[in-house]
């Protein structure tokens, strides 16, 4: 029978309307904010399963809430990962040294000695203590706010703000935007401004590592928003189809750049779940909680090294701060999120947890944030010894043909001597470099 369809369309006349879901967030600018729709689980309620069992047995974490540190300020439940007081004090410092950093830079793109900068207020304890989880070589694919892992793992802070001013003493040569780090040194892969590239690098890379009998695992860390690229999805898939020892982290910190959570799928369910339909094993953390964190990426991190397979987790956070310097948060989120957050903040938890267990002190605590800030301070005027960004003391301006091919091509020759040529008359003879 031919296909009528006048026909069809005037017998379902009655048919109710179609409608499209637009997500919108529940408090905009001046809203009084009220986060008692997020269910904070009870701290140490949550069941600790086999680090090699099948990954169906984690669905449940992957809807509640992974956490150890309550409200008394002391650790609870078989995921408190007891750490020791010395090691609990050098996390607490890693969180200092962080934040004063976060300070100096955000001052000095203020000044103008450099165009860009990402604070990580508030989820400090994402990557300081799950990077302390973490084998000092096992190889980490970073997002843009993981500053904390190189922390960890002792990267100088000189070399970090050479790279953030763009000086002559960047080993990047200026050619990535500050903040992009990379350390081959360190088992810190070079950070992309494409979201969500990293996860499947990752993947690829433990992959390989399998493949070689090595015994290194890989961590990636992406940000709630950036599971909505095709790359996480294709990551999750390779991670599970070839089992591979990595740890695919994603930092709910509730805001892309100006969007919230929602146009990700927060809105459908948690993150962590997303793991379920691919098989993989899911966490989902209270990533203000440095306890729940560390033990949720040991946890990972042993499951991958026993060849029982990758986990997916959540951590559950807030981002204090605009998305970067680029950013004025008021224009689209409640300025009282942050006070109002119910997962408070991750180094006032960690400190009140010392001082609760008798090893801290607010005057110690005190004398520490003042030694991370001289710290910073000695290192920043000691990179702005090789310039900062607009203010001369750059990148020979030749190198910018150069690390691409083992020999230049004639073409890229001919395009270098032209530009030498156009630079030596604009600058009336001078500064060909």
């Amino acid at each position: 029978m031919a296909d009528r369809p006048d026909a069809d369309r005037e017998a379902g006349a009655n048919k109710p309307t179609l409608r499209l879901h637009v997500p919108e967030p529940k408090f905009r600018p001046g809203d009084t904010v009220d986060f008692s729709h997020i269910q904070v689980s009870q701290p140490g309620a949550q069941p600790r399963p086999d680090e090699a069992c099948d990954a169906k047995e984690t669905a449940p974490l992957c809807h509640d809430l992974i956490r150890v540190l309550g409200d008394d300020n002391k650790a609870h439940g078989p995921w408190d990962p007891k750490l020791d007081p010395d090691t609990l004090r050098t996390m607490l410092g890693h969180f200092a040294l962080v934040r004063a950093f976060d300070e100096r830079m955000f001052r000095g793109q203020r000044q103008g000695k450099t165009s860009f900068y990402m604070k990580c207020t508030g989820e400090e304890a994402t990557s300081v203590a799950a990077a302390m989880a973490l084998a000092s070589d096992d190889m980490v694919f970073p997002s843009y706010r993981q500053q904390g892992v190189l922390i960890v793992r002792g990267y100088d802070l000189v070399e970090m703000i050479n790279q953030i001013y763009s000086n002559k003493g960047d080993k990047l040569k200026g050619r990535q935007l500050p903040i992009m780090y990379s350390s081959r040194e360190h088992s810190f892969f070079s950070i992309s401004g494409n979201l969500a590239t990293q996860t499947p690098q990752a993947v690829g890379w433990a992959m390989a590592s399998a493949m070689k009998g090595d015994s290194r695992i890989a961590a990636t860390w992406v940000g709630e928003g950036s599971t909505a690229e095709g790359d996480f999805h294709s990551a999750c898939t390779f991670a599970t189809v070839y089992n591979a020892p990595v740890i695919l982290n994603v930092i709910n910190n509730q805001w892309a750049i100006s969007s919230f959570s929602g146009f990700a799928g927060a809105e459908r369910t948690t993150f962590a779940a997303r793991a379920l339909g691919y098989g993989l094993a899911g966490l989902r953390v209270d990533g203000n909680d440095a306890l729940a964190v560390y033990a949720a990426q040991r946890w990972a991190a042993n499951r991958a090294r026993a060849n029982a397979g990758p986990t997916l987790i959540e951590y559950f956070t807030y981002r204090a701060e605009g998305h970067s310097t680029s950013d004025d948060p008021t224009g689209y989120r409640s300025a009282q999120e942050r006070e109002e957050w119910p997962l408070g903040d991750p180094v006032m938890r960690l400190k009140n947890h010392l001082i609760a267990l008798g090893e801290w002190d607010e005057d110690r605590q005190a004398e520490m944030d003042r030694e991370a800030a001289e710290r910073v301070k000695a290192a920043t005027k000691e990179a702005e010894k090789n310039g900062t960004l607009g203010h001369g003391m750059h990148q020979p301006f030749r190198t910018m043909f150069e690390d691409v091919f083992e020999e230049l091509p004639w073409h890229l020759k001919e395009q270098a001597e032209q530009a030498t040529r156009e630079r030596l008359i604009k600058f009336h003879g001078g500064r060909p470099q």
